[in-house]
């Protein structure tokens, strides 16, 4: 049941997603209105967030709200049996249009755990920065496996990185998925190397957006400040020593992963949920 507690409380408004922002802005800014800084997660069907209440997301960013904003029931695929009003396909375009969102459309448990970590730090540690995090995740079970040793922290955080290495095979390409795309990606790959020869590499992309964003800084720095070392975008650099093509998918349309096209060092194609 749900009960009050000193370290925490759960609100279970039901079907009132603009009575259940007013709730999370409260909490987001409660460091600043009442000095207690409170750390609210709102669970929430992901098409019913920026759809319904996009206008009061931009306004707990005008009052420098903080927290977690988890769109559950992602993509156009994992909740298809409530029809396309559960049909999430765009909401990460629609967040990367708020400066004050960090968004993410994690895969894996652990890198759920390493993104939240990191926010936790970036909205209430020593330098605070007043931003919130948006997280999708799904309706489609699947297996979680344990954190790789040696994962590379970094790469989930700022957007990517290689969750496996396909086999010796002459001919090569680069699999690029975010959220319940990546197992069909890994699955892709056994199909390529049995049945065609062809090693496939599985990235894990946590943020089409961040390494977006990221990618527009390093041109900006480049262009107005010509005389400094030149900037190379994350997805670059993580990608420069890459073999072959690059087909990146998601559960969301192709505009979720095209964000990063201009800086893919190769040729690139993007799969959406519909393909």
């Amino acid at each position: 049941k749900y009960r009050e507690a000193p370290d925490g409380q759960i609100l279970h408004v039901g079907i009132n997603e603009a009575g259940a922002m007013a709730a999370f802005t409260a909490a987001g800014t409660s460091y600043a209105t009442h000095g207690e800084p409170l750390v609210p997660i709102y669970v929430f069907y992901s098409m019913f967030g920026f759809q319904r209440t996009g206008d009061a997301m931009w306004a707990a960013a005008d009052q420098m709200a903080r927290g977690f904003i988890i769109g559950a029931t992602a993509g156009r695929t994992t909740l298809t049996g409530e029809g396309l009003q559960h049909a999430d396909g765009h909401s990460h375009l629609l967040a990367s249009t708020n400066p004050a969102m960090v968004s993410y459309d994690p895969a894996y448990g652990y890198e759920i755990a390493h993104i939240v970590q990191s926010g936790i730090e970036r909205m209430y540690g020593s330098s605070p920065e007043n931003v919130m995090y948006y997280l999708t995740v799904y309706n489609e079970p699947l297996v979680q496996p344990a954190e790789p040793e040696g994962v590379d922290v970094e790469g989930i955080v700022r957007g990517i990185h290689k969750v496996s290495t396909g086999g010796d095979h002459e001919l090569r390409v680069q699999l690029l998925a975010s959220g319940v795309g990546l197992p069909w990606v890994i699955e892709a790959q056994q199909l390529l190397a049995d049945d065609w020869g062809i090693g496939a590499d599985v990235w894990s992309v946590t943020s089409w957006t961040e390494l977006r964003r990221d990618a527009l800084a390093a041109d900006e720095h480049n262009f107005l400040h010509p005389q400094d070392e030149q900037r190379v975008p994350f997805v670059t650099a993580r990608l420069s020593e890459a073999e072959g093509p690059f087909v990146a998918t998601s559960d969301h349309m192709h505009a979720v992963s095209d964000q990063i096209r201009q800086w893919v060092p190769g040729d690139y194609l993007t799969l959406g949920a519909d393909d």
